[in-house]
């Protein structure tokens, strides 16, 4: 295999969005990710798993989608045989990772004190609302709870009377995304001393991290910001302008990008020497603004986009997913892939957003059914003999 990561084992004891985005990245650059399920598969395999519009072959969108290149193993861990199948499996991985709540892990006996007694150099790394410890830690969360809490839903939308989250569920997929990087980071780590260690992942944490100079901003002037649409509040014009058939973006952030925009637009006023410097154009943006709505609406996104294109202006449309997901550089990079149900169906879904020149492979092999590798990984991993695979099924231990 031709990934980054391939030799590295993961246990993989996420649910819903969070955890599986993450696994599935660390899964797509070569990782070996063992799903580990109990009997009646994990909560995810139902979401969209019956609608006919957003399912193949009983898999919905969600499950057929995170859990690519994922091999699964169902195991009632409840059971003191099941528990013991699963510290025998730490023994012989590098990580275990899981987004139940904070205490869950304690209480299954899967948290990284008493893992690292079956095997010192495991990672283990949890995924929560709002990490581990601290006086807010046991409060319930889901993407749109860390997306409020975070401060990211106060300045996104146009009006501070309606907060707005963002489409995209930033809240539960950056959580997966600093996942890996700690994971990652806590493997080369190892390198050197030998010893495994526990990543907490707050999503609350996340978000914090996100507003980035924004909070820096905040701290600096002592205001809150508040939302201003698809504005900004530095350039202009840098704002979203409605064509004939849809909407465009243009992105000026330099005086330079001014100068070449009014060889785009012809507007007299655009002349006056007070608009070639930032502040100029910042006193008069809503003119700015309603003048450019004007002229763009006299025609389609794709004649603005090559004129403002040949002028080196940063610019975009503003794609539906039909749009972005044919965009000829998407699909260059291979962001839309085929993945496959393990029955042979096919559909698509976007690719591996991390290119490397040497290790880069880019294959995804189907999510699997509940148990699907369960007596694989226990004869291959674990050097299990067959009669004592069989006892454990017949006991209902394994499935």
């Amino acid at each position: 295999m031709n990934k980054p990561l391939a030799g590295v084992k993961i246990l993989d004891l996420t649910h819903m969005l969070s955890g599986p985005y993450g696994t599935m990245l660390l899964a797509d650059m070569g990782a070996d990710v063992i799903k580990v399920e109990p009997l009646q598969g994990e909560g995810t395999r139902k979401l969209l798993a019956t609608d006919p519009a957003n399912s193949l072959h009983g898999f919905g969108a969600y499950f057929i989608t995170l859990n690519r290149n994922k091999s699964s193993v169902a195991v009632d861990l409840k059971t003191a045989q099941g528990k013991e199948l699963f510290y025998q499996l730490v023994k012989q991985v590098d990580v275990v990772v899981s987004n139940f709540g904070p205490g869950v892990p304690q209480r299954l006996g899967i948290d990284y004190e008493t893992l690292r007694q079956h095997n010192d150099a495991i990672i283990t790394c949890t995924i929560t609302g709002f990490g581990s410890e601290g006086p807010g830690a046991n409060r319930p969360a889901f993407d749109q709870v860390a997306q409020a809490c975070g401060g990211g839903m106060s300045i996104t939308g146009s009006s501070p009377d309606t907060p707005l989250r963002a489409g995209i569920p930033i809240g539960d997929l950056a959580g997966g995304m600093f996942a890996v990087m700690g994971i990652q980071a806590a493997l080369i780590e190892r390198f050197g001393s030998g010893k495994g260690q526990h990543v907490d992942i707050s999503m609350l944490d996340c978000q914090i991290s996100l507003l980035n100079y924004m909070a820096t901003m905040h701290f600096l002037s002592g205001e809150n910001p508040f939302p201003i649409g698809n504005g900004h509040f530095v350039h202009v014009p840098y704002n979203s302008y409605k064509t004939q058939d849809g909407h465009i973006i243009v992105a000026v952030i330099t005086d330079n990008f001014w100068q070449n925009l009014k060889t785009v637009v012809d507007v007299e006023a655009f002349a006056d020497a007070k608009y070639d410097g930032q502040p100029g154009r910042y006193a008069d943006k809503d003119f700015i603004d309603s003048t450019l709505n004007a002229i763009f609406s006299t025609n389609t996104n794709k004649h603005w986009i090559t004129l403002l294109e040949q002028a080196r202006i940063p610019c975009a449309p503003v794609n539906k997913f039909s749009d972005a997901l044919n965009d000829p550089q998407v699909r260059y990079r291979n962001m839309v892939v085929d993945i496959y149900h393990p029955d042979g169906a096919k559909t698509q879904a976007p690719g591996n957003p991390i290119k490397l020149s040497r290790t880069d492979e880019d294959s995804f092999s189907p999510a699997p059914h509940i148990g699907q590798n369960t007596e694989q990984i226990l004869r291959t991993l674990l050097g299990m003999p067959q009669d004592s695979i069989e006892s454990l099924r017949q006991q209902q231990i394994i499935n």
